[in-house]
């Protein structure tokens, strides 16, 4: 099927959402949203659009993708408000690394991004996994949480409740090269 790709407009067309750059480090909210997928619905009663197959939402250097994305749109500007992202969600940003989960928010007026279901966050070789991740693309912050504790879960195990990192330390300065290294 042929690629649709669509460029919200919406955001540009406003002078209070003029794109300004964002500070070094972090993610620029001003930007334009581009999503592309192999369908698209509108629904003007309800004021939103369900993009679906292979779908990829870019926004300055954060990419999306899904199975299903639905964003709303809000005021008689049509700005978009929230961004629904649903199966095999994907966020790769250079800042933060790459999170996948079951299901994803991006809340475009407050500049969230929440992820749920078996969320894995990745940067580099470090991983932490749990149920909800939430991140504030204006501070940095983002909060992981386990979620509730399964009944019969093992404690350590995923879906037990708890948050789980896995952290590997940058080689030493002094180490020894591994044998057949130059």
């Amino acid at each position: 099927m042929t690629r649709l790709t669509f460029t919200l407009l919406l955001i540009l067309a406003t002078p209070a959402m003029a794109a300004t750059p964002a500070p070094t480090g972090k993610h620029d909210a001003n930007a334009p949203i581009n999503v592309s997928a192999d369908k698209f619905l509108a629904d003007s009663n309800s004021k939103t659009g369900t993009w679906t197959g292979n779908v990829v939402v870019i926004q300055g250097d954060m990419r999306m993708r899904a199975n299903s994305v639905r964003l709303n749109v809000v005021g008689k500007d049509n700005k978009p408000d929230k961004i629904f992202a649903t199966g095999n969600v994907v966020v790769d940003s250079p800042n933060s690394g790459t999170v996948t989960g079951d299901n994803g928010l991006y809340d475009v007026v407050a500049h969230t991004v929440t992820m749920t279901g078996k969320v894995v966050l990745t940067k580099e070789k470090n991983v932490m996994r749990g149920s909800q991740l939430t991140v504030n693309l204006d501070t940095g912050l983002a909060t992981l949480g386990g979620g509730t504790k399964a009944t019969g879960a093992t404690p350590g195990t995923p879906g037990g409740g708890r948050v789980q990192g896995i952290f590997t330390p940058p080689p030493s300065s002094g180490a020894t090269p591994p044998q057949g290294a130059n």
